[in-house]
């Protein structure tokens, strides 16, 4: 458990020196904030755990709290890195993901202060939910590259693709070993916990052999025809004077409401003429 524990940070370090190195710490600043703040999450645990073990409890679901923040962070820049090329499907991209997000949070309270529970175990129960659902979202965006990776060519090689490839086995492992300890109880907490920590130093390994790579830029995706046919459809161009399908439509709803030859009942004065329904259109 301690090898396990310091190799984490060392892992961590590596990589932080090697996105320094590429400069890349720049071009993924809030990947970089993540890596940062589980090296000082460990840091003050580990202190804590071994001289003030009463306050362990507190201090690891506060950084716990705090991780899974920075995480839904981590993929939002990480659609910006892949969709950057496709202005419409980028923003549709983002609103998806930030009210989806908001209302997994907002859900999660919800859910835990309806329970009744202590205070502390209600927080632990809306970082548990939140958290399952962001690593539940994760396993979907990672699914969602496997997918495209026949749309977008050499995806697999860029950076990006392989902080999301990270994110996405950590998570299924992780939901996994969650499953696992709800089935066969608290008794191989240790043994799964160990299991959880070497899953996450090899992902930091991962990302250090995809970070490493020099001879190919992160922005660098070449597209196939067929999602780049589908954004010139979605997309709105007006710099090149392009229309998209959605500003298409909207400008012809426009011009059908503008017109004025709706058909209007005849009238004279305030009585509006009409005629006596017939035998058969009565009910």
């Amino acid at each position: 458990m301690y090898v396990s524990w310091l190799a984490g940070p060392l892992l961590q370090i590596a990589l932080l020196t090697f996105m320094i190195r590429r400069k890349l710490h720049g071009a993924f600043p809030r990947f970089f904030s993540y890596i940062a703040f589980q090296i000082v999450k460990s840091g003050i645990l580990f202190v804590i755990f071994r001289y003030s073990p009463d306050n362990y409890f507190d201090a690891y679901w506060a950084g716990n709290a705090l991780s899974v923040l920075l995480t839904v962070t981590v993929m939002d820049e990480i659609l910006h890195h892949l969709l950057k090329q496709y202005g419409g499907i980028q923003r549709l991209a983002f609103v998806i993901f930030r009210w989806a997000c908001g209302l997994l949070l907002l859900l999660s309270i919800v859910n835990a202060f309806l329970t009744q529970q202590a205070g502390a175990d209600k927080v632990v129960s809306a970082v548990l939910s939140f958290d399952r659902s962001v690593r539940l979202m994760q396993c979907g965006l990672c699914f969602l590259l496997l997918v495209l990776s026949r749309f977008l060519k050499n995806c697999w090689r860029q950076r990006v693709f392989g902080i999301a490839l990270g994110f996405g086995i950590f998570a299924s492992i992780e939901l996994v070993l969650v499953s696992v300890v709800m089935y066969v109880g608290d008794g191989r907490v240790a043994i799964v916990s160990l299991i959880k920590s070497a899953a996450y130093n090899a992902v930091t390994f991962l990302w250090i052999m995809y970070l490493r790579r020099g001879s190919e830029s992160t922005a660098e995706i070449e597209v196939a025809p067929q999602l780049s046919a589908l954004d010139v459809a979605l997309v709105t161009s007006p710099e090149a004077g392009d229309l998209g399908f959605l500003s298409m439509v909207e400008q012809a709803v426009d011009r059908v409401l503008s017109r004025n030859s709706w058909p209007r009942p005849a009238v004279n004065g305030s009585q509006v003429v009409g005629r006596k329904p017939d035998p058969e259109q009565r009910n």
